[in-house]
């Protein structure tokens, strides 16, 4: 819905937003407490598993932008965009654009197994189990990996069609879909 008031269009609703900033937080504090504050590090790991479970829920039954179907590209869609963003002849997207479709698909997969494989070090299965400590910290380094290639491209994004990105993902609003632009 456009706001004729400023030109912006309501795209990512709170449900989205809270998801967003509430798992940045989550990863942070399990990142930074790995190692010294064991039950924080746990409890972390156990909301972002929490965090998991409702973004994939709302990724099917959420609003348009939030839907799975909306910005899930196939191989083929992101390989088209990336060759058209070096062209920098790449569409502006409303919703996530293919790279970004596939940056979340990679960050909520990483995310679960770093999640998952954390949990199964407190199971008496795979206590002390070093394959598996080992196996959730090659995750939660790849994540910091992801992270940094999740800012940069939204980074890079904004910059190259003038908009604040970050700011979106605060507000919830884009600017509306001018002329060649994929709502």
């Amino acid at each position: 819905m456009t706001d004729k008031s400023d030109g912006t269009v309501k795209v990512w609703d709170p449900a989205v937003r809270l998801f967003h900033w509430s798992l940045v937080a989550a990863f942070a504090i399990a990142w930074l407490t790995g190692d010294e504050w064991d039950k924080v590090h746990e409890i972390a790991g156990y909301v972002i598993l929490g965090l998991i479970a409702f973004r994939l829920f709302w990724g099917i039954v959420g609003t348009r932008y939030a839907r799975f179907w909306q910005f899930v590209p196939g191989p083929a869609g992101v390989k088209a965009y990336l060759g058209a963003m070096l062209r920098g002849r790449e569409k502006r997207y409303i919703g996530h654009n293919p790279a970004g479709g596939a940056m979340v698909v990679a960050l909520l997969a990483a995310l679960l197994i770093t999640g998952v494989s954390g949990w199964m070090t407190t199971l008496d299965m795979f206590w002390g189990s070093e394959w598996v400590e080992e196996f959730h910290e090659v995750f939660a380094n790849l994540m910091l990996v992801l992270v940094g290639l999740h800012v940069a491209g939204v980074l890079f994004t904004g910059l190259r069609h003038g908009e604040n990105l970050v700011r979106a993902m605060i507000n919830g609003r884009k600017r509306a879909p001018g002329e060649g632009d994929i709502a």
